[in-house]
């Protein structure tokens, strides 16, 4: 893979160097309310430069580790099976090199493709799921493959018990029934985060942020905001303590910068993906030590 034209900022290892790989699924056509989530990781990365790479929260340095973006995914916007099979692939060669994927969405569907990568090196790995919505639906207007289904596609592959669901506060009731039956579901915070990430022990995980978690006072830039979520800090912390675990593979999602002509909700996306990937470096480090 060759290095992006413009990456995200501090992330300029080489290929062969890098631990984290970087990607972008610029992908939105299942979603169902405002579109925009296409252009979520290209704003990222372009925005960024308004970021340092050094965080205080953390007191680490994006040019402290190796980092390489691949840039984005070139998508076919009319096929969601088609877009799902080039994210898969690409997960699967960063996979097969040692390195440990970071995907930047793109509409919430995108997390299927590369979970299906993730599940079949790794047949136990659970999913840490944070979201305002459920995405438990059986199928959305008939289509077995939306946004609005993707966490319920993953539990089609791995079943009952690995599936953990946090900041959950919208959805069908049917969404609600089922996750009561075969998620471990976490309604409107991370309340029971901590013992969450206990139980699971060193399993690995697939951690996958559905931005809209935020509340949108904090965050308007998304295509379905829901008023009642968390803060920036609160998220921050949340990461923190999901990261401490055997992280195999990452992705965030739905920013539709197009929503937000204030640029507030790109700049919380960027700052939040700094800390993301900061985090998941730092305490893969710290496992190894």
């Amino acid at each position: 893979m060759n290095k992006n034209i413009e990456n995200f900022i501090g992330c300029e290892a080489e290929y062969e160097d890098a631990e984290l790989v970087i990607f972008g699924a610029p992908f939105d056509s299942t979603t169902s309310y405002r579109p925009g989530a296409r252009f979520g990781s290209s704003a990222i990365r372009h925005e960024s430069f308004g970021i340092e790479t050094y965080s205080p929260y953390q007191d680490e340095d994006l040019t402290d580790y190796s980092v390489f973006d691949s840039g984005d995914i070139e998508l076919c916007f009319g096929s969601a099976e088609s877009a799902l099979a080039d994210i898969e692939n690409r997960t699967k060669t960063i996979l097969s090199d040692g390195k440990l994927p970071f995907m930047i969405g793109g509409e919430h569907l995108v997390t299927l493709g590369a979970f299906k990568a993730i599940q079949k090196i790794y047949p136990d790995v659970h999913i840490i799921h944070f979201d305002a919505h459920a995405d438990l639906r059986d199928d959305y207007l008939g289509a077995k493959l939306s946004h609005a289904c993707v966490i319920r596609r993953c539990h089609d592959i791995i079943g009952d018990g690995r599936i953990h669901q946090f900041c959950i506060r919208s959805g069908e009731r049917e969404e609600f029934r089922f996750a009561s039956k075969h998620t471990e579901m976490h309604k409107f915070s991370f309340d029971g985060l901590s013992e969450c990430i206990e139980k699971i022990g060193d399993a690995p995980i697939y951690f996958t942020i559905d931005l809209d978690c935020l509340d949108p006072a904090f965050f308007c830039g998304t295509g379905t905001p829901e008023a009642g979520g968390t803060s920036f800090t609160e998220l921050l912390k949340a990461i923190e303590t999901v990261t401490k675990a055997n992280i195999v593979g990452a992705d965030i999602n739905e920013l539709a910068p197009n929503l937000d002509q204030s640029g507030a909700s790109t700049a919380l996306a960027c700052k939040i993906t700094r800390e993301f990937i900061l985090s998941i470096l730092k305490n893969r480090k710290e496992r190894k030590l």
